[in-house]
C-alpha cells in the first residue's frame, strides 16, 4: 500500500495546536513538504521546529477570515513554490449555544470562515492539481453532518454546508485525479473540546469530571480520541493509496455517531 507523500506539497489549515498540528506532523512524517498556516506565528514556528527536516518546511501567518488577503499570500506562494497538492481545511468551530439565540452576525462570520475561506484555498490550488493529475482535498468539520449535535446550532448549521460544498466539489474534480472528502472528528482531546466541556459544566452546574464522565460514557470505546487518531485518518485520505475513496464522509469517534 502506497501511503508516501514524497515530492508532494500540503497546506495545513489551523497548524498551530490541536488537529491541525497533529496533521502537520503525520503528512511531513509520510515526506511531504507541509505549509504550516495559522494565526499565531510563534505557535508555528514551534510546530515547524519539531517536524522531521524542519527547513523543508514553511510557515504562513494568515487569519482565513482576511479573503483578500489569504488569496495575495496563497497566490505569491504558489508563485514561489509551485504547485500544492494536499489541502487540509481545518478551523476552530463556532461558539456553542442554541440555535434559536444565535444573532445572524456569527452565521457570517462561520460562513466566512469555513467555507468562503475553503472556496478561496481551493480556487486556487486545483489549477496545480489538475497539472499534475493529483490532488487532496480533506476538510476536518464534524459528525454533526451525519447527527446535529445539541447546543451547537451555528456548528450544525456551517458544517453541514462544508459538507455540501465537498460532496459538490468531488464530483467535479473526480476525473483530474482530485479526491475531496471530509473527516468527521468525535470527541477528541484539544482545546476545543475542553472549552465545551467547560461551557456545559457551567450552563449545568455540574463539574468538569461530571460532563467527562457522561460525554465518555456516550462513545462506545470508552474515552475521547487524541488528535492522532485524527490524522492517521487524513494522512491515509491525502496518499496516493486513497484514490478511489471520494466524496465521503468519513467519523473518526469511537463509535460514537448514531447514524449508518
Amino acid at each position: 500500500m502506497n501511503l508516501s507523500l514524497s515530492g508532494k506539497t500540503a497546506l495545513v489549515c489551523g497548524a498551530s495546536q490541536g488537529i491541525g498540528r497533529a496533521c502537520a506532523y503525520e503528512l511531513a512524517a509520510q515526506g511531504a513538504r507541509v505549509l504550516l498556516l495559522a494565526r499565531n506565528k510563534e505557535a508555528l514556528e514551534k510546530v515547524q521546529a519539531q517536524l522531521p527536516s524542519p527547513e523543508l518546511h514553511r510557515i504562513l501567518v494568515l487569519d482565513i477570515q482576511d479573503l483578500r488577503t489569504l488569496e495575495q499570500s496563497i497566490a505569491r506562494t504558489l508563485t514561489e513554490l509551485g504547485p500544492i497538492s494536499i489541502l487540509i481545511c481545518n478551523s476552530g468551530g463556532p461558539p456553542g449555544g442554541k440555535l434559536i439565540d444565535a444573532r445572524e452576525e456569527s452565521f457570517l462570520v462561520a460562513f466566512t470562515q469555513h467555507v468562503l475561506a475553503n472556496q478561496c484555498l481551493a480556487r486556487l490550488l486545483v489549477p496545480g492539481m489538475r497539472e499534475q493529475k493529483f490532488g487532496r482535498i480533506i476538510n476536518i468539520i464534524s459528525t454533526s453532518v451525519k447527527a446535529p449535535l445539541p447546543n451547537l446550532g451555528v456548528s450544525n448549521t456551517i458544517r453541514g454546508a462544508v459538507a455540501s460544498w465537498a460532496k459538490t466539489l468531488s464530483l467535479e474534480l473526480a476525473s483530474y485525479g482530485i479526491t475531496v472528502n471530509n473527516v468527521l472528528p468525535g470527541y477528541t482531546q484539544t482545546s476545543r473540546l475542553q472549552s465545551l466541556i467547560e461551557a456545559s459544566a457551567k450552563q449545568s452546574a455540574k463539574t468538569l469530571s461530571d460532563i467527562i464522565q457522561e460525554w465518555e460514557a456516550r462513545v462506545p470505546a470508552g474515552r475521547f480520541g487524541q488528535a492522532e487518531e485524527i490524522s492517521a485518518a487524513v494522512a491515509f485520505l491525502a496518499s496516493p493509496a486513497a484514490s478511489y475513496v471520494n466524496g465521503i464522509n468519513l467519523p473518526v469517534d469511537g463509535g460514537r455517531t448514531p447514524s449508518l
